[in-house]
């Protein structure tokens, strides 16, 4: 029996719901609002010229093509649930079934526009590389990286730092094999006490012995007040000079959502069962970034998760259209998993209830994380075999 399921996003929530859900036999909408899936965790190589942005977005029409899901480009205006119906810029659609999938917008701070991102926009990446070549060509440099959280988010689970810590270890590297890496200050800079504590406090112990190794300033526990071109400047009256500011800013709840009827928690992000199911409404659940993540405190939204919550959420929607009783929950997959890349090596993260690793592992750990990248895209796109939980 089908029925029409909407999905808005096209991320790897999104998507692997998609998937899971044609896998199935349901007839899938996909709404995106831009026509390829962007593989962020390799991202970070495209500042420094080890990847070109083609080589990091898959196109969702060969995902549509492959697995057999309609795709539609377009914008979410708003979500009306009390009627089945979403509002895009071209279009409105109906939908038995909703999955929302749209990622989170960011906590605004002052002068942000004076900043780069490299969990932003897509292109902002090749800006990054852009103003990163320039300081190379000039010969010399300041360079701010940090990342900052949400104040109104208690879970802390929209902080997003390990990219930043990524890039930091991966400018390091390129500016030392061009030459130049002496004559550029690198300086991380963040508000909390203990940035990183989300990977125990073994692994953030080695995160400083990173930093040393790199040489690489740092200026963490002081709330950020503002960007000005050039400036970082802290609620405590001291500023950080720098040539580019690299910034993650916290998530929050997306702002198609605030205007929707959709329930949600202080920071704005979407209320949901253990099931992914959007509390109160039978037929919509929401996965990825845009839910209200609920877990242990050392909780994080990460792409595996996100995938975890779509296979979750395509098997509950298939059991509630076959009107069986069974159902998953994601919080028991909950744990803390990355190839943190540096350039010319890499450290494994892990961490689950009391057990927290952080293992350094050079050159090794690079080629891991590139295979990874390989494996996802291409089993994506059918061309290799997917591996349970990757």
């Amino acid at each position: 029996m089908q029925e029409r399921i909407v999905i808005l996003g096209g991320g790897f929530a999104g998507v692997e719901a998609a998937i899971k859900l044609r896998k199935k036999g349901h007839e899938v909408i996909l709404v995106s609002n831009r026509n390829y899936l962007f593989v962020y965790p390799i991202s970070i190589w495209i500042p420094v010229n080890k990847k070109e942005f083609s080589d990091v977005a898959i196109p969702l029409k060969k995902l549509s093509y492959k697995y057999g899901f309609e795709l539609i480009i377009d914008e979410v205006i708003n979500i009306i649930s009390k009627e089945n119906k979403i509002l895009l810029k071209s279009q409105t659609l109906s939908y038995r079934y909703l999955i929302v999938a749209m990622g989170m917008s960011k906590v605004h701070t002052k002068g942000l526009e004076n900043t780069h991102s490299i969990c932003g926009s897509p292109h902002e990446a090749i800006d990054i590389k852009d103003k990163l070549e320039s300081l190379i060509e000039k010969g010399s440099g300041k360079i701010a990286i940090g990342f900052g959280g949400n104040p109104k988010d208690s879970t802390a689970t929209a902080v997003r730092g390990g990219p930043a810590f990524e890039l930091i270890f991966n400018f390091c590297n390129y500016l030392k094999k061009r030459n130049v890496r002496d004559n550029f200050e690198i300086t991380f800079f963040a508000p909390m006490e203990e940035p990183g504590k989300k990977m125990g406090k073994g692994a953030l112990k080695k995160l400083g012995l990173f930093f040393k190794r790199y040489d690489i300033e740092s200026k963490t526990g002081v709330k950020i007040k503002e960007f000005t071109n050039g400036l970082v400047k802290f609620a405590d009256g001291s500023t950080l000079e720098s040539d580019l500011i690299l910034f993650i800013p916290g998530g929050s709840g997306h702002e198609i959502i605030q205007e929707s009827d959709l329930p949600t928690n202080v920071a704005g992000f979407i209320n949901i069962d253990d099931n992914c199911k959007v509390s109160g409404i039978e037929n919509v659940y929401a996965i990825g970034d845009i839910s209200a993540l609920q877990g242990p405190s050392w909780a994080a939204k990460q792409g595996h998760i996100a995938e975890v919550m779509a296979e979750v959420t395509a098997y509950n929607i298939d059991n509630q259209i076959q009107k069986n009783d069974s159902r998953k929950g994601y919080k028991k997959h909950l744990n803390i998993i990355c190839v943190m890349d540096t350039g010319n090596g890499a450290a494994f993260v892990y961490r689950k209830s009391n057990l927290s690793l952080m293992i350094p592992l050079p050159y090794l750990g690079h080629w891991l994380k590139k295979a990874w990248g390989y494996y996802y895209i291409n089993s994506k796109l059918g061309k290799l075999p997917r591996i349970p939980g990757m």
